[in-house]
């Protein structure tokens, strides 16, 4: 864990702040790459997941946006609260949202606060020279965050504006921003799930496979609650004890009732830190992290939010 002090706070767009991170002992912090997200212990106890979006190669800091959702969980709202001079601890950086080093082409998509990964990607791009393009959407003009950074000349004429209440020839046409489908072009969407369940959903749909697209989620899809939950078995190990987890329980919850602990940080199925070697069984996947084609390996699930289609699952802990 690293302890950190809030330097600078912005007001970046309407419900947007933007939060300068630096080290308490003033240290260096650990080097990251585009892509790359840090846990946020809040205050009131809860750990939060931001992408960092750094916007310069200044080792010495951090830097997040987070809008500001009233009806969340809590973290967004103690995030707001912050002031300079608070301190925090936060993680080492983790990346589950890298660039493609291969790609030929690469085309951003953000929908409202998801510019922020994005917004890093597109800086590394350009300073590299790399083809790619970042449509950016959000409600209004208002709500658009980091616009001193997208006016960058760095970023001229790769920048494409997409308001909800702007008129109809600037909206995001998803076929046009796509264009054919080419196996040297990768697609990065984040943003709202509505608006990448949209994205990914259309992508597939035109021929592009699961390799060529990549997302983030900032929180788990809503999800109707499953009235037909039952209790399954998850075992230790080969030949290790056997727990029941009831209808009402987690693998998580299981699992600290017995002492036995997992590294778990978003408990929603988004960040990726619990995820847990199967070595027999078919999970029920719930979460947002692992893509179609690893969710049909089998071999692994997300303790936190994920159940079990068979009786026993048997778990590599």
């Amino acid at each position: 864990m690293i302890e950190v002090v809030v330097s600078q706070r912005h007001n970046e767009a309407e419900g947007i702040c933007s939060f300068e991170l630096t080290a308490v002992d003033g240290s260096p912090l650990p080097q990251h790459e585009p892509g790359a997200h840090i846990d946020v212990h809040l205050p009131n106890g809860l750990i939060r997941q931001y992408s960092l979006c750094p916007g310069s190669a200044n080792e010495r800091r951090y830097l997040i946006g987070v809008l500001l959702e009233p009806d969340s969980r809590g973290g967004s709202v103690a995030v707001h609260a912050l002031r300079v001079g608070d301190r925090l601890l936060i993680s080492e950086p983790r990346n589950h949202f890298p660039l493609e080093a291969g790609a030929q082409r690469s085309i951003l998509l953000a929908g409202g606060i998801g510019i922020t990964p994005l917004l890093s990607m597109a800086e590394q791009l350009a300073a590299r020279n790399q083809d790619f393009t970042l449509h950016y959407g959000a409600r209004s003009a208002s709500r658009l965050a980091f616009l001193d950074r997208l006016d960058h000349k760095t970023l001229a004429g790769r920048v494409c504006l997409h308001l909800d209440d702007g008129p109809d020839e600037q909206k995001l046409m998803l076929n046009q921003a796509l264009g054919p489908v080419n196996q040297g072009t990768h697609i990065y969407v984040c943003g709202p799930g509505g608006f990448m369940d949209w994205v990914l959903g259309e992508a597939r749909l035109a021929g592009w496979s699961e390799e060529q697209l990549h997302r983030e989620y900032f929180a788990a899809p809503v999800r109707a609650q499953d009235t037909q939950d039952e209790a399954f078995e998850i075992q230790i190990g080969d030949g290790g004890v056997i727990y029941k987890v009831p209808a009402g329980s987690t693998v998580i919850d299981v699992l600290n009732e017995h002492g036995i602990e997992v590294p778990v940080s978003c408990e929603q199925g988004v960040c990726g830190t619990c995820l847990t070697r199967v070595i027999q069984g078919q999970p029920d996947h719930r979460d947002s992290f692992l893509t179609d084609q690893e969710r049909a390996a089998n071999d692994c699930f997300t303790p936190c939010c994920s159940r079990s289609r068979s009786p026993l699952l048997v778990l590599d802990l």
